[in-house]
C-alpha cells in the first residue's frame, strides 16, 4: 500500500544543495528546512498560495511551517517523523508544491487560456523569471 512507514534517510546539507541545483532552483536551504518564499500581488493571493499548499500538505500527510505575509507566502519544509532533517518526502512536496503553484495553463497547449498577461491587474503571483539553466 504505496510508501506507508517507509524509513527515508536524512540527506545532508551537501546531498542537499546539490539536489535544489537540479531539482528546486528557486528553493533553498534555511535553518535545516527545504524553503520557498513565493511573492505575491496581496494579502488574497497570499492566502490562495497558503490553501493550495495546504490541500497539498494535508493530502501528502506531510505538514509544512508557514509564514503570510502581505505580499509573500513562505513555505518551510523538513521531516519531523522518526528522523528529523531533510528527506526524500520533503523534495517530493516541493516538488508538488511548486508545480501546482506555478501551474499556467496557457503556457501548457492547454485549452485553457490561464491569466492574460496582457492585463497586469489580474496578475496576483510574481512567476519571476525561468529557473537557471546548467
Amino acid at each position: 500500500m504505496g510508501n506507508m512507514g517507509k524509513e527515508h534517510p536524512v540527506l545532508s546539507d551537501e546531498d542537499v544543495q546539490r539536489r535544489l541545483s537540479a531539482e528546486l532552483p528557486r528553493w533553498s536551504l534555511a535553518g535545516g528546512c527545504l524553503e520557498r518564499v513565493y511573492r505575491t500581488s496581496g494579502w488574497r493571493a497570499s492566502l490562495m498560495v497558503a490553501n493550495t499548499i495546504g490541500h497539498l500538505a494535508e493530502a501528502a500527510w506531510h505538514h509544512p511551517e508557514m509564514h503570510l505575509s502581505y505580499y509573500a507566502t513562505t513555505v518551510r519544509l523538513k521531516t519531523r517523523k522518526k528522523t528529523i532533517g531533510i528527506t526524500a518526502r520533503d523534495f517530493t512536496l516541493a516538488k508538488k508544491i511548486e508545480d501546482v503553484v506555478f501551474w499556467q495553463p496557457a503556457k501548457d497547449d492547454s485549452p485553457l487560456r490561464g491569466i492574460p498577461e496582457h492585463k497586469p491587474q489580474y496578475k496576483y503571483l510574481d512567476y519571476g523569471d525561468p529557473p537557471p539553466e546548467d
